[in-house]
């Protein structure tokens, strides 16, 4: 399976690195590097995360207060969104 991500994902993927590499040197690649993990989890097991409707689930990460949004299709896992489940949760409900 291969992964896909929408384009409102990407750029949350990448602010959030930014952001968290202003706060601190370094930690917005430990970020990257947890959702890479969390990915690889989504990867291995698809249907194993909460539903969060009949085709989309959340994986959630592990050290920050994010959330993958995502859903599998034929032979791919769509990247819907990279939420920050303390600001607006549910905005990616419009994708």
């Amino acid at each position: 399976m291969k992964l896909e991500f929408l384009e409102p994902a990407e750029k949350e993927l990448n602010d959030a690195i930014n952001y968290y590499n202003r706060l601190s040197p370094g930690l917005g690649f430990e970020f990257a590097l947890e959702i890479k993990r969390t990915l690889q989890r989504i990867l291995h097991y698809p249907d194993a995360w909460t539903p969060l409707s009949k085709r989309t689930r959340r994986c959630l990460t592990n050290r920050f207060p994010y959330g993958v949004i995502y859903q599998k299709r034929d032979d791919k896992i769509l990247i819907i969104a990279i939420m920050n489940l303390r600001q607006r949760p549910n905005s990616w409900k419009n994708r």
